[in-house]
């Protein structure tokens, strides 16, 4: 499992427009639902760090 600085650095935390709330677009298990609930992602398995700036890298 990966350390992380929380979900909000996440590639995979994104908004939801219809809720209007950020959410995690990871098909999360009950334990791992429990885990993001409770706030302890610290251990998250799918933690990608989001880079936008990543394809404007690649473009120069």
């Amino acid at each position: 499992m990966k350390n992380t600085g929380g979900c909000e650095y996440c590639a995979n935390y994104e908004y939801d427009e219809e809720f209007e709330c950020y959410s995690c677009v990871m098909s999360l298990d009950e334990d791992e639902m429990a885990r993001f609930l409770r706030g302890d992602t610290r251990e998250c398995p799918y933690f990608q760090m989001g880079d936008e700036y990543r394809v404007v890298r690649k473009q120069m």
